[in-house]
């Protein structure tokens, strides 16, 4: 089948976990795009890994956006399962009530980070009716049964192509388990259905009162709202085994084609190890936030490929500021000098080529940056047309990451950008008075302006256009 081509002949292409290899995008349905992202399990408030994942795929949506597709983006929400139990025990709370806070938690951080809203954003519990519908089939189809106990388990060794996505050996698997799951055929058969436990939450089947094991949630809700055949399935990699192998294996044995392309992100890691709660290593969005300024953090997260793993430190974090900053000062330099500056109409070429091989943020990255230079090169020759279309250009590529300091959203209530202009006028005060002393040759005075100024945090640069203030970590 041929690559499905959009305005300018050249198709996107994508890394398919599944096939090992890169392939061309071939939509099921001509300018349209099918995601469902595995989005979060609510046990606990989100850290910068949970995130990252979100913003991944929030760039992948937009970047199909930008190329004239019209894009189904669907993300779940696991709000029941056996960490929500835990910690409905541990702290004595409503099993509802803790996956509800966190769930607005995570909605808290994606929106922080500039990620867009989903089309649709299920939670796992108003899906109870689908999942019995599915269970009864494949049981009828004979790759599942039930228990006398009330727990519904996958036959693996039914369905011939499992672990087909992440190429194990049938022969070794160990499948993980769960108090309660008993009466097993097969140790490597999955739950499906697990029966009710005395003070858990459960729904009544035709089996007995249970509730839904992990991997049944995902498969029935990408039918509800997908349909049979989809584009896309996107989470973590540590997602592919065993969530989305046994996602596969319910829906084809079901009779659903399922996802075309499998998408995986690669972690935020920290000492080598994956940001988890369990390791007590994790760096919440929440407080991320209230250190750093979201879009740096986007910027952070966003930059480096989505297969790529990003091992966090603070002085990586420190340069990823760095880095933006530059970008930033540039475009507000050309604003400050010749007044508005509009995204031009399409980004540059080189931007999409690298964008279109399987979303290579760092090479796009790096055209944003070589026009950075070459915009402050013609600010310095005093060339304003050049300056002005090098700014414009920079700011429609970051539009389309969702970066642009100069967008209203940054600049927004609660993003801190408000803020930032009150600074910036009580600072330009301050350096007016020392501007006075240095035209009147008051050294000392300049000096201790300037000491005051860096003990609050800033560093001053002198430049022939006059003093600039930059905000230090």
């Amino acid at each position: 089948m041929p690559a499905a081509h959009y305005p300018g002949g050249v198709s996107i292409r994508l890394h398919d976990t599944a096939s090992g290899q890169v392939r061309d995008f071939v939509p099921s349905t001509p300018g349209c795009v099918s995601i469902y992202l595995c989005g979060a399990t609510v046990q606990a408030a989100p850290h910068i890994g949970h995130i990252r994942s979100g913003l991944n795929f929030d760039i992948m949506r937009r970047w199909f956006a930008h190329r004239g597709y019209d894009v189904t983006f669907v993300r779940n929400v696991t709000d029941i399962d056996d960490k929500i139990i835990a910690k409905s025990r541990e702290f004595g709370l409503p099993w509802w009530q803790i996956g509800y806070a966190n769930e607005r938690a995570f909605n808290d951080g994606y929106t922080a980070l500039g990620c867009l809203p989903p089309t649709g954003e299920p939670r796992a519990t108003g899906h109870v009716t689908e999942m019995i519908e599915m269970m009864q089939a494949l049981i009828e189809r004979g790759h599942a049964y039930a228990t006398t106990e009330g727990n519904v388990y996958f036959s693996v060794t039914s369905y011939p192509e499992y672990l087909a996505l992440s190429h194990q050996e049938l022969d070794n698997l160990r499948q993980p388990e769960s108090e309660g799951e008993t009466g097993k055929r097969d140790p490597r058969d999955f739950a499906m259905w697990k029966a009710a436990k005395p003070g858990e939450p459960s729904w009544p089947t035709p089996w007995g009162h249970g509730r839904p094991g992990w991997h049944l949630e995902c498969s029935a809700m990408a039918h509800k709202y997908l349909g049979e055949r989809f584009d896309i399935h996107g989470g973590g990699r540590d997602l592919i085994f065993p969530h989305h192998e046994n996602e596969i294996a319910q829906s084809k044995a079901f009779g659903d084609d399922f996802a075309t392309y499998w998408l995986h992100n690669a972690w935020v890691t920290l000492s080598g190890e994956k940001m988890s709660k369990s390791l007590g290593n994790s760096v919440l969005v929440s407080e991320m936030t209230v250190t750093w300024r979201p879009i740096v953090l986007r910027y952070y997260l966003g930059t480096p490929h989505y297969r790529s793993t990003i091992e966090y430190s603070e002085d990586a974090l420190r340069e990823a500021e760095t880095g933006f900053n530059r970008i930033e000062s540039f475009l507000q330099r050309v604003v400050e000098q010749h007044g508005t500056v509009e995204p031009a109409g399409d980004v540059p070429p080189a931007f999409a080529e690298a964008m279109d091989e399987d979303f290579g943020v760092p090479g796009a990255m790096a055209i944003v940056h070589t026009a950075v230079r070459q915009g402050n090169a013609a600010l310095a020759a005093d060339d304003k047309e050049s300056a002005v279309a090098r700014a414009s250009e920079v700011r429609a590529m970051l539009g389309v990451l969702g970066m642009d300091p100069l967008d209203p959203f940054w600049a927004g209530p609660g993003s801190g950008e408000d803020l930032h202009g009150v600074v910036d006028s009580l600072v330009r005060l301050v350096l007016e008075q020392r501007q006075a002393a240095r035209e009147r040759k008051d050294w000392a005075t300049s000096d201790a302006i300037r000491d005051r100024l860096a003990q609050a945090g800033l560093t001053i640069e002198d430049r022939a256009d006059g003093s600039r203030w930059t905000l230090n970590k």
